[in-house]
């Protein structure tokens, strides 16, 4: 066991699915996985390990943001040996023509983290996919119709910003969208040699102030499901 996880070594399958919301970890593996079992009931952050198509998958909450994304992905990886991890979440537009139930494929994962900053100093690395994923995602998007927006992407630190024009900048370079955990993940997984994607769906857009319910949230991801499940 880890301080916040409380499964038994080989509880935990190799690859791990990321949603921030445990919610919506259950309601992953209650959807898409056979005989899962929850491992993890630490703090509400709910883990489940089950079957996809014959392949051992597990998936876990990590809670909004970076710190605590990078409590149970370090723990994944220290711990229980994880070898591919893939956050499948929610982000909002940066561009016009990126809408409501869109899906993104993180290229990079920019930020106004600091996490990166006693590694490198002032220099400034890039955390991005692992390559092999990347295109095996976009392959599948492509077998199963779906349209998919492949880009570079910021993870950022603040949610409810001061100033809502502080997007166009970069929108104005190119970043897709905005959420809160990709950086770190990328970040450890280059760091460990480890594989990592992220998958987004937009909730929300801050070029057009559209937003999802709750509920449409909920009922909204399964086509990034489809294709995260494939590539795991």
């Amino acid at each position: 066991m880890s301080l916040h996880l409380n499964a038994e070594k080989g509880d935990i399958a190799e690859t791990v699915l990321l949603p921030g919301d445990p919610i919506r970890a259950k309601w992953i593996a209650e959807t898409f996985l056979e005989d899962a079992v929850r491992y993890n009931d630490v703090r509400g952050m709910w883990g489940f390990t089950g079957n996809y198509k014959g392949k051992r998958i597990s998936v876990q909450g990590t809670g909004m943001g970076i710190p605590s994304t990078l409590i149970y992905v370090n723990e994944l990886i220290d711990v229980y040996r994880v070898k591919k991890l893939i956050r499948v979440g929610s982000a909002g537009s940066y561009q016009k023509n990126l809408n409501l139930n869109d899906i993104v494929i993180a290229m990079s994962a920019s930020t106004t983290s600091s996490l990166n900053t006693p590694r490198f100093g002032h220099a400034t690395y890039a955390p991005t996919a692992d390559g092999e994923l990347f295109i095996k995602a976009v392959e599948t998007a492509k077998e199963k119709g779906i349209e998919v927006h492949a880009g570079p992407i910021l993870s950022d630190d603040i949610f409810y910003d001061e100033n809502p024009k502080n997007y166009k900048k970069w929108a104005e370079y190119g970043i897709l969208c905005v959420e809160m955990e990709s950086a770190a993940i990328y970040s450890l997984a280059a760091k460990h040699g480890l594989k990592a994607l992220t998958l987004l769906t937009i909730s929300d857009s801050l070029v057009t102030k559209e937003a999802m319910s709750q509920e449409k949230r909920a009922n909204s991801f399964k086509q990034m499901m489809e294709i995260a499940l494939e590539i795991a």
